[in-house]
This record gives C-alpha cells, structure tokens and sequence, in this order.
C-alpha cells in the first residue's frame, strides 16, 4: 500500500506541479491585494478538486463505456505522462501541466483567474487528468487501492493551495533556477513512472500471449 500511495503521489505531483502553478499564479496576480490572492487560490484549488474526482469517481466507468481496456489506457497514459516528463527535463512549457503562450497572455487581461488558467489547465490539465483516470482504473474495483490514490491525490492539492497561499514568498526563494531543478527532479520520476506504466499495458495485453 505503501508503494501505491508513493506512485500516486510523485505522479500527481509531477502532472499538478505545485511549486511550478505557484509560480505562475504570483506572476499573473501580483496587481491583487493578499486578500483576493487567497479567495483566487482557494476558489481555483476548489474547483481543480471537483473536476479531478469527477474523473477519479466516473472515469473507469467511462473507459468501460467507450471500450477502452485498461491496457490501452496504461498505455496512452505512459505515452501523454512520457511527453509531460520530457518537456519538464527539459525546462520546457507545454500544454500537458502549464498554459500555452497563448493562454498566458489571455489570463494576464482577466480578472478571476480561479477557472481560468488556475483550476484549468494549470491545476487539473490533461496530464493530472489523464493520471486520476489511469491510476483510478489500477485499482480494478479495489476501494482501499482506489482511495489511496485519491488521498494522495487531495494531499498534493493541499500542498498545491499552501504554495499558492504564499506564491511571492517561493518564487523568490526559489527563483527560475531553483523552479527548474525541482522539474527535472521530479520529470526524471515521472518519466519512469510513465514508462512502467507502458511496460504494464504492454504485459497485460494480448499482443504477446
């Protein structure tokens, strides 16, 4: 249970990102006052939290209705986590756990940012969606395994609103070196948590029997 609760947290961190969504917020919110930071922050995380157990609760059973195996889906998930892992060794924005340039340039000229960039793409994105549907479908019916991964999962949100609570204070303790070492840290794990994954699609398909 112990290694469950590991894969499921280094991997929502890796496909979240707090430290990183962190960041962002404090440079798309520092015209507001502390005040509206935390309301943004709280109503971003929130409604991030919703939409991710939404997949975390409906997910499997969607996989069933559309026919897609769990192997096929260990296997997209391996491939959509690989090219998020990439990007992060490589200090790269894309679209998987971050806003696009695009996006970006849209959310500096609003005013509530809590659904749009902060709840999503940057909190709950394809990757961190991709990953409660994966590792929600691991469990095969298994409610402890399930809510393990869904308890790492509201860990990872919990650490998530704490950065963004104090956004200014670790941007500028870490600053954009600092950022990028802990993303290829964490892209590292994530690549070969991604390539498992694939490993394990691959086994528990009938290609090779």
């Amino acid at each position: 249970m112990i290694e469950i609760a590991l894969v499921a947290f280094t991997t929502f961190f890796a496909t979240i990102g707090p430290v990183g969504v962190a960041a962002v917020f404090a440079a798309l919110t520092h015209r507001n006052t502390p005040p509206q930071r935390r309301t943004l922050a709280l109503k971003g995380v929130l409604i991030a939290t919703a939409i991710l157990l939404l997949f975390a609760v409906f997910g499997e059973a969607a996989l069933a209705r559309l026919g897609i195996s769990l192997a096929a889906m260990r296997m997209a998930g391996g491939i959509l986590l690989l090219l998020i892992a990439i990007d992060m060794v490589f200090a790269r924005q894309s679209g998987g756990n971050s806003t696009t340039e695009g996006e970006t340039a849209e959310a500096k000229n609003k005013q509530d940012i809590s659904v749009f960039p902060l709840a999503t793409p940057l909190i709950a994105g394809p990757g961190s969606m991709g990953a409660v549907v994966l590792l929600s479908a691991e469990s095969s019916g298994d409610f402890l395994h399930w809510a393990i991964t869904v308890g790492a999962m509201l860990s990872v949100l919990l650490i998530t609103l704490g950065l963004l609570l104090m956004a200014g204070q670790v941007q500028k303790v870490l600053g954009l070196t600092g950022l990028n070492v802990i993303s290829r840290v964490v892209g590292v794990l994530l690549a070969a948590l991604s390539v498992q994954f694939m490993f394990d699609g691959l086994a528990s398909s009938a290609l090779f029997s």
